[in-house]
């Protein structure tokens, strides 16, 4: 594993306070991907087409 410089530390810490809705929603995505894949069972899914539509129809 590569070592960070202090700066690139520094840097990165910058980002992430600057960016924190961001880094909550790619949070927030992965979980979701996460659990598809993984652990969703047939009734999960049919509810998630569910909800996914009526978010398209909004948008």
């Amino acid at each position: 594993m590569t070592k960070l410089t202090e700066a690139k530390k520094r840097a990165n810490e910058k980002w992430n306070k600057k960016n924190k809705e961001r880094i909550n929603y790619l949070n927030h995505r992965s979980q979701s991907r996460s659990f598809i894949r993984r652990f969703a069972t047939k009734e999960d899914l049919d509810e998630l087409e569910k909800l996914i539509a009526e978010k398209r129809k909004k948008m």
